[in-house]
């Protein structure tokens, strides 16, 4: 069947020497993403087209400019990043397809890029990689960006960044920093305070996409709704619980989780609509995402639902 995938990343010339998280302590494996995220031709292409990927939306890997302190610095490099990628698309139309790099120090100057990268350059929405100096996209600082991301109707997609700092649970045990589960824990916090900040009630229309079979959240929405009317002493309208808004504003991709009882569990808590195939190349291997969406017990019609219709739909492919 075929695929689109949509967490798929690669790096420019001058993000590659100092924007790019290292996340294996293995040289060898290092060396080899390093490599692939440069490339766009042989490498890329060949897994794609051995496991039915028949397009890619690349992004910029992380943590890219969320990494840089000083915001002008930011700026330029996200406005070339996008520029290098639009280049790369233009090649090949029909493989590849983009997600717009945001310095989000800025959010008068991110809500422009966005709009110069979906109008100028074709690209399909944003991939913001987690937290930028500090600070999550629910401050009253992003409303200018929020809403020019429902203006423009493209989907945001809430990819892992570094942390902010390091809280004592991680102390002295490195194993669970960065992609092991830090970054799981993170980027499902910030997915939260866009529910519990009300930012995805006051912009209603905005979508976004959350990867790694959405970060822990589909498997938590029962508790979230319970702990939040015990928490305020009362019962929550529908619409207002925290499940209800995650249904609505929130899909997911199966990036990095090639678990037949994830996906199910995914589509029990969401709905078939609400999930999409990824891989996270070239961080995890195609063949084993592509044989995993293959041969997962589920229906023909939510395959079809999850390998491209609804990345077709969100994305206005």
């Amino acid at each position: 069947m075929r695929k689109i995938a949509l967490e798929e990343h690669f790096t420019t010339p001058e993000l590659a020497k100092n924007y790019v998280a290292r996340p294996t302590q293995s040289d060898a494996l290092f060396a080899d993403v390093e490599r692939r995220l440069a490339d766009f031709d042989e490498l890329r292409l060949e897994k794609m087209d051995k496991t039915g990927i028949e397009m890619m939306v690349l992004s910029v890997t992380t943590p890219g400019v969320q990494g840089v302190s000083d915001s002008r610095e930011a700026i330029r490099l996200a406005h070339s990043a996008n520029d290098f990628l639009a280049r790369e698309v233009q090649k090949r139309p029909d493989r590849y397809a983009g997600f717009a790099h945001l310095a989000m120090q800025d959010a008068d100057a991110a809500a422009v890029e966005l709009e110069r990268a979906v109008r100028e350059l074709g690209f399909r929405g944003a991939l913001i990689n987690g937290q930028t100096n500090g600070h999550y996209l629910d401050e009253d600082r992003y409303v200018p960006f929020w809403e020019r991301v429902q203006e423009l109707d493209v989907p945001v997609y809430l990819h892992p960044g570094n942390m902010a700092d390091h809280p004592a649970m991680f102390a002295h045990r490195p194993e669970l920093d960065g992609p092991i589960f830090a970054w799981t824990a993170d980027t499902a916090a910030h997915a939260l305070r866009l529910v519990f900040g009300g930012t995805l009630t006051r912009f209603p229309q905005v979508k976004i996409i959350l990867g790694h079979m959405g970060e822990t959240l589909p498997f938590l929405l029962w508790r979230l709704d319970s702990r939040r009317e015990f928490d305020l002493g009362e019962e929550l309208a529908p619409e207002a619980l925290p499940s209800a808004i995650i249904k609505r504003n929130i899909a997911i991709t199966t990036s990095g989780v090639c678990d037949a009882g994830a996906l199910l569990a995914a589509i029990q808590a969401l709905g078939d609509d609400n999930i999409m195939f990824s891989v996270d190349y070239p961080y995890e291997d195609p063949q084993v995402a592509a044989d995993f969406i293959e041969s997962a017990p589920i229906g023909e019609v939510a395959r079809t639902k999850v390998c491209y219709g609804n990345a077709e739909r969100l994305l206005h492919l």
